[in-house]
């Protein structure tokens, strides 16, 4: 749920600067003032595409000279609708070339990505200095709606505007896609482990980006009449950018602070008559700030006040009976029924690097209800099956079946939209959610705050509210698993969960497994190299080494068998325990 609190402060603020910027300020400074609201307009383009997505975009100021263009365009052809309008027009024209400039976004990334977009921002560059803005050569300009003709007036257009691109991106934030981004910016992979298409959410990003920036741009072209090439310079990108990655402009408080920094710095230092240099001494202290912490002042500023209140909360129910532990689970969980379709059925998988086999014809089934253990010692393959199996190593040979049906030819998001979850040994998590809006990624489906409260007390996880930012590494990995199996896949690939638990709380976790089939209906492949989670959980074992099967079989069976002792301990005289 959005803050009210704070979106009712933020609401009283601007409604109060409506009201004073225009009829107490000189009109210097009110223009002074429509600049930086227009800034922290186009600031917001780059809190979609570089704070929320975490992709380096240079171009958001050639999106913002697509928007100037087309209402001047239309202001020139005297086209029916009016500037309001017109502004819409002018930020949907840019949404194509946003896509169009995200499509290198889905192979490349990074630095490579970086110098892509740049290179769209010096393309236009030269495409806007050889031709003029329309109404330049006619010297018409453009007419703002009679409403806000006075830049007094105009003030508070720009404002209202601001605020509500502001709060309709906090609510679109709060939608799948909205915090797919989220989970791009930190892990792809993980991602699409989610069931979320990465292609996807990466061009939504530049095409609402792209939308925003266009309509910064429209008002751009209201304040000023007409507009030239060097308004939308691509140098501004580059500093507007670096503004971002310092102050965080995904906020709504970031983007004001970037508008007043990237726009009016300057010309306020000049008033107050303190010298231009202290501007770049703000930058550079910004700039070790955000490189020392790794997050912007905004996020840094947001994350203490949460977690603030995540520790009042957890203090708050520190003193509460815990409740009861967890029914004793029998040494060996009862096997699954053996009738009906296999949840998943692996058959001759085969994974080559170059001369290397990674894995030699691999042979496993996951029944329905059940819960089976993948194990071997380090480097037996355990990873590379899964990651096959999930889809992130393609080009295996084989089949992979789920409940009957193969899914080979998949992607990883769409098998995983299919019913086949699974979670990696390193855990990375946005430290921006709570843990309840990670459990709503993961699900891909509506999630009750009563389904998800059962889940995160059933797995030992903090209340909900608390934010990823606190919790330790154990609980994540424990919310990794929760989130995996609130989606209600049909099976669940859980790639050594008990990493970071204490031995009690690692068998404790094992009991719970075993229980995830009959109370939530999924069944689970396990790969863990903690034998007595392994015993606690699983009914069958599959045992690698070297990338082959050397034993399959009941769980006590299999850790009995000395070939699996000698592949673990180099002895066949001692029992794994």
């Amino acid at each position: 749920m959005i803050n009210t609190r704070s979106w009712g402060i933020a609401l009283a603020a601007a409604a109060a600067a409506c009201v004073i910027v225009p009829n107490l300020l000189p009109p210097y400074w009110v223009y002074l003032a429509i600049t930086a609201v227009v800034s922290s307009v186009i600031m917001q383009s780059y809190g979609v595409i570089v704070g929320r997505a975490g992709v380096m975009s240079l171009c958001q100021m050639s999106f913002a000279a697509i928007g100037a263009w087309v209402v001047l365009r239309l202001n020139l052809a005297d086209a029916p609708g009016g500037f309001i309008v017109w502004l819409v027009i002018g930020g949907l024209a840019a949404v194509p070339v946003g896509v169009a400039i995200g499509l290198p976004a889905l192979r490349i990334r990074g630095v490579n990505l970086a110098v892509v977009t740049f290179g769209f921002a010096v393309a236009t560059d030269i495409v806007l200095n050889s031709n003029q803005f329309p109404g330049t050569s006619e010297l018409k300009t453009l007419q703002r709606p009679s409403m806000f003709a006075t830049n007094g007036g105009y003030f508070v257009l720009v404002v209202v505007v601001f605020m509500i691109l502001a709060i309709g991106l906090a609510l679109f934030n709060r939608t799948r896609l909205g915090m797919s981004w989220l989970e791009i910016r930190y892990s792809e992979r993980a991602a699409a482990a989610h069931g979320i298409s990465v292609a996807r959410s990466k061009l939504a990003a530049f095409a609402i980006s792209a939308f925003i920036a266009g309509i910064g741009g429209g008002l751009m072209a209201g304040q000023l009449g007409l507009v030239v090439s060097s308004n939308f310079a691509m140098g501004q990108s580059l500093a507007l950018f670096a503004v971002a990655i310092l102050i965080g402009p995904h906020n709504p408080e970031g983007a004001f602070m970037g508008g007043i920094f990237g726009a009016v710095m300057a010309t306020i230092l000049e008033k107050l008559k303190l010298p231009q240099d202290l501007g770049g001494i703000l930058f550079g202290l910004s700039a070790i700030f955000a490189l020392r912490s790794g997050v912007s002042q905004t996020d840094f500023t947001r994350a203490r006040k949460r977690e603030r209140e995540a520790r009042k909360l957890l203090e708050s129910i520190k003193d509460k009976p815990e409740d009861a532990e967890l029914p004793a689970a029998p040494l060996v969980p009862s096997p699954a029924p053996a009738s009906g379709e296999p949840a998943l059925s692996v058959r001759g998988l085969t994974v080559r690097y170059g001369e290397v086999v990674a894995l030699d014809g691999i042979d496993l089934t996951v029944p329905s209800g059940g819960v089976v253990g993948l194990i071997g010692p380090n480097g037996a393959g355990k990873s590379t099956f899964i990651a096959s199996v999930s889809g992130f190593i393609p080009g295996y040979e084989g089949t992979v079946e789920l409940q009957g049906r193969s899914i080979d030819r998949l992607s990883p998001s769409v098998r995983a939209s299919k019913g086949l979850r699974r979670t990696f040994q390193t855990t990375v998590i946005a430290p921006e959610l709570t843990q309840y809006e990670y459990l709503a990624i993961g699900a891909n489906r509506k999630l009750s705050k009563q389904e998800a409260d059962e889940l995160l007390e059933f797995f030992g996880c903090p209340p909900g509210d608390v934010p990823v930012s606190i919790v330790d590494v154990g609980s994540r990995r424990l919310l990794d698993v929760a989130a995996a199996i609130a989606a209600k896949p049909k099976v669940a690939l859980l790639d050594e969960p008990a990493a970071g638990q204490s031995a009690a709380e690692s068998l404790k976790l094992g009991r719970r497994l075993a229980e995830v089939p009959a109370r939530f209906g999924v069944s689970i492949l396990l790969v863990e190299h903690d034998m007595e989670l392994v015993r606690a959980a699983c009914a069958q074992v599959t045992v690698l080494d070297f990338g082959h099967v050397i034993a399959s079989g009941s769980t006590q069976e299999v850790l009995d068998d000395p070939a699996v002792m000698a592949a673990y301990l180099g002895t066949a005289d001692v029992p794994l325990v």
